[in-house]
């Protein structure tokens, strides 16, 4: 019979950092190119009634649903919960990136957001006759609840930094050319 006695690892109270000397020289990259543009590429597949799948590289598809009283079968969120969660996931990936290279351990990073939305147009379907303008969201609300080494002043500049700098969120605040058409 084996007498040993084990005892729990001694666990941090920290988040996993992320890799500091790549951060540098991903940065290094940018301020050598500062033009340089990556691309992203999704593919959706309509399934049925408001369900698809979008096609993001070798991951598993993310569904996207509609909620019941909006048609959809509510098996996954909507499309508009998927920006904010893309919003909410650059958000914390920047904050966790500025942390990092200002040698701050988070022990706490949560992205809260809050959004108002409407479809009074019906998607375009013989609903309200509206400007584009008035659609899509019309305001988001973000919280950042984060706890780390620091006092909170450098929490709050860490949460502002990566703010001005996401990419994500200056998509939804800065207007951006997109086209939309048939393919060929």
């Amino acid at each position: 019979m084996n007498s040993a006695v084990t005892t729990p690892q001694e666990t941090s109270p920290y988040l996993d950092p992320i890799d500091r000397d790549g951060l540098s020289a991903f940065a290094e990259k940018g301020r050598n190119n500062p033009t340089s543009r990556g691309k992203n590429n999704v593919r959706t597949v309509m399934l049925g009634r408001y369900r698809s799948l979008s096609y993001v590289g070798d991951h598993e598809p993310v569904v996207v649903d509609e909620p019941r009283h909006l048609f959809g079968e509510n098996t996954a969120p909507a499309p508009g919960e998927i920006v904010l969660s893309g919003l909410g996931g650059c958000l914390a990936v920047g904050i966790t990136a500025v942390a990092t290279w200002k040698e701050v351990r988070l022990s706490k990073l949560e992205v809260l957001i809050e959004a108002d939305i409407g479809n009074p147009a019906a998607w375009g379907a013989g609903g309200a006759q509206m400007q584009s303008s008035e659609m899509g969201f019309q305001s988001i609300r973000v919280k950042v609840q984060i706890e780390g080494d620091a006092s909170r002043e450098e929490l709050d500049e860490i949460v502002r930094q990566a703010n001005f700098y996401s990419p994500v969120a200056n998509s939804l605040r800065n207007p951006i050319p997109m086209t939309v058409s048939l393919a060929d």
